[in-house]
């Protein structure tokens, strides 16, 4: 596998510590270095982690260490990091969405193409053993074709207990833009990528209430859709039937089940890495769990990275910018149809990410 690749990360926010947990138990990767807008808080987050220097962003950005830049930013951010990033002559791999925008993400990815460097993007969750043996599931011909899919998340809303929320509520945020990614990429990634979406949107308030830390009791506005739902038709001619909400208090609804000809599947939360996956064929009683077949065991935040930074040159990554744009676009094109009452094609389309072997997550490199 040769040298590990050095990350430098901006963004040292609730997420990176997981992001930095992972890359220390990973061969393929380093943490050299981080950035953050508030020094104290990047110092604090490195502190596990002897030798990692604190710089500014500019400095980061000049390091000749640093291999890949890992983009921890909020979504309105992720462009103009991204870009920084491109500009140095780094690969960059982002948090989700790739951006708060296609627009911004198609200048990213042409960026890219043209600097001879390569863009990622999470969630790398598709990445673990729960969707993955649920792929694996599909492509053995366990349920037959895949006609329908349901995918079901709903919170009343993430202010009540993050303390600083009031990105969720800006544009590249809400309940798709948030939370969408997960289940979006893991739809495609079982089922493959989308042709059309039929979508409607509403909110329930104009303000939220942060409901922890010491902005606690202070209300913020909300600019964007709270509860999204609508289909997705695959290019496979599977429908997917999608919801998204901030503004449900629960649901028993599991998170992905996928119906096919000869049989369904209930697919862990395409927000964990893990997770059953569960099958019953037409004419048996109730379900019964698969055993783990597919995909990167005992993998964390960042497994993605280190997929990503395994991949030979001229091979699409699994968690590749394609994927992530694809994925923003349906995400962009389900609120257009929401807005207009129109159906919408999406003009574009991606490879459907290629299959995880079931292998430990610090072995990966080995089957890229």
């Amino acid at each position: 596998m040769g040298q590990p690749v050095n990350v430098g990360v901006v963004g040292c926010g609730a997420i990176s510590a997981q992001y930095f947990r992972t890359i220390d138990r990973l061969p393929r990767l380093r943490l050299v270095a981080v950035a953050d807008l508030d020094p104290d808080r990047a110092r604090e987050a490195v502190r596990p982690y002897p030798g990692v220097e604190v710089l500014t962003v500019a400095e980061l950005m000049a390091d000749p260490r640093v291999d890949v830049v890992l983009n921890l930013t909020v979504p309105a951010a992720h462009a103009e990091i991204a870009l920084a990033a491109i500009d140095a002559g780094k690969d960059v791999y982002c948090e989700k969405p790739l951006a708060a925008t296609a627009v911004e993400a198609t200048r990213m990815l042409r960026a890219a193409s043209a600097a001879g460097v390569r863009v990622g993007c999470a969630p790398d969750t598709v990445l673990g053993t729960g969707t993955q043996t649920a792929r694996k599931a599909i492509d053995d011909g366990l349920i037959g074709r895949p006609v329908a899919a349901t995918a079901t998340m709903v919170t009343p809303g993430h202010e009540r207990w993050h303390p600083n929320p009031d990105f969720y509520y800006l544009p590249g945020g809400g309940p798709l833009l948030d939370m969408g990614p997960y289940y979006i990429t893991s739809l495609v990634t079982l089922l493959g990528p989308v042709a059309r979406v039929v979508g409607a949107a509403s909110r329930s308030r104009a303000k939220r209430t942060i409901g922890s830390g010491p902005r606690r009791g202070e209300e913020i506005p909300v600019s964007v859709d709270t509860h999204v739902t609508g289909v997705l038709v695959h290019a496979s001619g599977a429908l997917s039937t999608l919801v998204m909400s901030f503004d449900a208090a629960a649901t028993r609804a599991p998170h992905i089940e996928v119906h096919g000809e000869k049989g369904s599947l209930v697919v862990p939360d395409p927000n964990r890495f893990d997770g059953a996956v569960q099958v019953s064929g037409v004419g048996e009683e109730g379900w019964r769990e698969l055993p783990v077949s597919a995909g990167y065991v005992d993998a964390g935040r960042g497994v993605g990275l280190a997929d990503f930074a395994s991949t030979p040159a001229g091979v699409e990554p699994r968690a590749g910018g394609s994927l992530a744009y694809h994925v923003l676009d349906v995400m962009e094109s389900l609120l257009a149809s929401a807005h207009s009452g129109a159906a919408v094609a999406i003009a574009g389309t991606c490879e459907r990410p290629r299959p995880v072997a079931l292998l430990p997550a610090e072995g990966m490199g080995d089957l890229v």
